[in-house]
């Protein structure tokens, strides 16, 4: 692979499906020992210019896939994701493997213990693969990784490693962390699906502390099924977050659902999304009306011209918000070994030291009312729809704009990024919006937009 694998066509990217090879493994055609030494094939191909792993279990994930073909052979695999091989991001503590969150302060450094979800994704007989890499704690020095459609570009942050991976049919899920788009910008960027879903329904026990009340666990994946199964499945073995329940719905794909009226946002990334970006975009929109699907901006309704007012606003408070919740551990960081931190870390903690609790208050204010703000429409919109980046990736490796990736940590809802779209034969995210606990009914509209 030199440069550009094949340029990128939504409509024939081919990303794997671990749930369609489940019929095969039950009826003896194919095995998960077989599936994931395909996987070891391409990785062995591809990693070297796509750099998507910091750690590899490949025996350990061998004698998972051994064990998971002796279930199927049984007919009795544990779980929806038995024999899958997955990778995980490198901010989730593994029994097996490091966790160093791409930084040099954490070199080395184990726990001995599996994160919630790793361990649920485990006892499911899922392969722990390997560990992906993440920008430098998870926003900031970007990691080696490159984009798997077109070297010279960036996967997008910080779920770096994990979006190349999938992208790179290397494996059929990866988990993501997003506080600010990190889940769903690299999706984008790379051409998987992607959810993040309500807060708190996936665990995030184990792993890395980063601003706890906006940080998000995420699955990106090479298919709907594979996405929303994985999720499903690791909010219902690890549960959710402390006083947060598991996801709705079930854990097959739920059925197609055609919107009756969504809402188009633009959020302050619209100012500085490219020209040819939005052309793509609002040819998708035009689609959507021709499907018969009602489309609504800031010109037809007051509430949602209310919405885009406060969302011009959002970008200084979740910065505020994150800076104050991250301030552990980077400041004992930063008083102990400052010469191992990039000056983005260190400029972050400063600025924290300057917070005060009343900064942090009317943070917190503001996204209660905003909250309440986005589910007042519940009864007048069935989901919102918006870009995920303001671009295809960019060349280069700065992980890219993270603008449109704020709204959904903040309101906490669910959000998908669907590799519908594409720019310069490169993948182009739409982002699909929902209301809170509502994930089920969401992957249901996303199904009818992506097969529409």
């Amino acid at each position: 692979m030199a440069g550009r694998r094949v340029p990128y066509d939504p409509k024939n990217a081919d990303l794997l499906c671990y749930a369609a090879a489940i019929p095969s493994f039950l009826d003896g055609s194919d095995t998960p020992r077989a599936y994931v030494e395909r996987c070891l094939e391409t990785i062995e191909a591809l990693e070297p210019e796509v750099k998507a792993f910091v750690r590899m279990n490949v025996e350990g994930a061998r004698e998972a896939a051994d064990a998971a073909t002796a279930r199927y052979k049984d007919g009795r695999p544990l779980s929806v994701v038995d024999g899958m091989p997955m990778a995980i991001k490198d901010v989730h503590e593994t029994e097996d493997m490091p966790m160093e969150v791409g930084s040099p302060v954490l070199k080395d450094w184990r726990s001995g213990w599996d994160g919630a979800a790793v361990h649920a994704l485990r006892k499911g007989g899922a392969l722990i693969l390997g560990k992906t890499v993440t920008t430098e704690f998870a926003f900031a020095a970007p990691g080696p990784t490159r984009n798997p459609w077109d070297v010279s570009r960036t996967p997008g942050g910080s779920s770096s490693g994990s979006a190349a991976a999938v992208g790179a049919r290397m494996v059929p899920a990866a988990t993501g962390t997003q506080v600010r788009g990190s889940v769903l910008r690299p999706a984008a960027y790379c051409g998987t699906y992607a959810i993040k879903a309500s807060y708190g329904a996936l665990n995030t026990l184990g792993g890395f502390p980063s601003a706890p009340s906006l940080a998000h666990l995420g699955i990106l994946a090479g298919s709907l099924e594979d996405m929303w199964g994985t999720a499903w499945y690791i909010s219902h073995a690890a549960g959710g977050d402390p006083g947060h329940p598991s996801l709705n719905g079930e854990p097959s794909l739920p059925p197609a659902s055609r919107p009756r009226r969504v809402v188009r946002l633009e959020t302050a990334g619209w100012d500085v999304t490219l020209d040819e970006t939005r052309a793509v975009f609002e040819g998708f929109v035009e689609e959507l009306r021709s499907k018969g699907v009602e489309v609504a901006g800031r010109a037809d309704d007051p509430e949602v011209e209310a919405i885009e007012h406060k969302l011009r606003e959002l970008p200084e408070v979740i910065l505020l918000m994150l800076t104050y919740e991250g301030r552990y551990p980077l400041a004992v960081y930063a008083d102990r070994c400052p010469e191992l931190l990039s000056e983005r870390v260190l400029e972050r903690v400063e600025v924290g030291r300057g917070l005060t609790p009343a900064d942090y208050s009317r943070a917190l204010d503001w996204c209660r009312d905003f909250r309440g703000q986005w589910e007042a429409m519940a009864g007048r919109a069935d989901a919102f729809v918006t870009l995920n980046s303001v671009d295809a990736a960019p060349v280069g490796m700065p992980v890219g704009n993270s603008i449109y990736g704020e709204l959904s940590s903040v309101v906490g809802v669910p959000t998908l990024n669907l590799p519908l779209l594409a720019l310069d034969a490169m993948p182009l995210g739409v982002q699909l919006l929902g209301y809170y606990r509502k994930d089920w009914e969401l992957v249901g509209i996303g199904r009818w937009l992506a097969e529409a």
